[in-house]
């Protein structure tokens, strides 16, 4: 029973952890690049609205006229759907903050506050209520046996870490990325485009948070539910800190992360916790590693300032 109860919460963590590290290391992208991100919340709900209407549009005609029909490909364009919609939300924080030189926190905290607002309208003009989108019929498939039945978007996330390990340290791009978010003046005498390097890395930024929040609605849940990233986003930036803006680090730090979400859900009853307690759990760690729990993270040294070129 006990091994049972473990391997429930393990594959619960797994599950937890998925939006939480497509995220963060989204967030790797923009930070490594001197971008700060704290949009990831936004994006993530963006993500999430976008491959929730996408999917129920696509799905629609088909179930009207074979109702109980597969659509297997309509969650697949929802997903891509979602992708290109937190690269539009990723490439308007960089027109913000780079282009227009905007303080980057700001930027990040208005697309927030956009998240919230522009959903709540589209829903109510679309379904009559301003929380919830229709039920969709096709979500994700589920790959796996038993309680390690997953989304193929948590195989993908885990397995992005090694690849975005490569791209960042191995690669001519991740070279040029790291060298503007370092050292941005250096990069640009060599012939470096730190606006080009840096729009590329917010946006790419966007795209992967955005998947995290299409896990959300249509790998986890059949909807979109009004700010159903329930504060992931900013749970994702703490990891990227206390995960030292490393793919390993993050990998680690949101698996943590994850487990405390997984503990949150198992604990959920209440009956050896207050609730209250115990769906904070998740928040008061991150308030821990935001207030230096773990350490001094050292961030990239032109994270947050504006490039002037000369």
């Amino acid at each position: 029973m006990e091994s049972v109860v473990l391997l429930t919460l393990f594959a619960s963590a797994l599950r937890a952890t998925t939006p939480l590290l497509f995220a963060a290391l989204g967030g790797l992208f923009s930070e490594r690049a001197g971008i700060v991100n704290i949009a990831l919340e936004g994006i993530m709900i963006f993500g999430a609205l976008a491959a929730a209407l996408v999917t129920y549009y696509v799905e629609l005609p088909v179930l009207r006229e074979n109702p109980g029909a597969v659509v297997w490909y309509a969650p697949w364009v929802g997903l891509l759907a979602a992708m290109v919609m937190g690269g539009l939300v990723g490439l308007l924080h960089a027109v913000i903050s780079i282009r227009y030189k905007a303080d980057q926190i700001i930027s990040g905290v208005a697309i927030n506050l956009m998240a919230i607002g522009l959903p709540a309208v589209l829903l109510t003009g679309l379904f009559g209520n301003s929380t919830t989108s229709a039920t969709i019929a096709n979500r994700l498939p589920r790959w796996g046996d038993g309680v390690f039945t997953f989304s193929p978007l948590v195989f993908i996330a885990f397995a992005l870490v090694p690849v975005v390990w490569f791209v960042v340290f191995r690669t001519p791009f991740g070279l040029r990325l790291r060298a503007v978010g370092e050292h941005p003046h250096a990069a640009d005498s060599v012939g470096i485009s730190v606006t080009r390097m840096r729009y590329m890395g917010v946006m790419l930024s966007g795209v992967l948070a955005a998947v995290g929040g299409a896990y959300l609605s249509i790998g986890g849940f059949n909807q979109f539910i009004a700010e159903m990233s329930g504060g992931r986003g900013f749970i994702a930036l703490a990891a990227l800190i206390f995960g030292k803006w490393h793919p390993l680090g993050v990998l680690g730090a949101t698996l943590l992360f994850g487990a405390f979400q997984a503990l949150e859900t198992q604990l959920g009853g209440g009956q050896l916790l207050p609730p209250t307690v115990v769906q904070s759990l998740p928040f008061i760690l991150t308030m821990l590693v935001l207030a230096g729990f773990v350490g001094r993270s050292v961030a990239p040294k032109a994270i947050g300032k504006p490039f002037e070129k000369g």
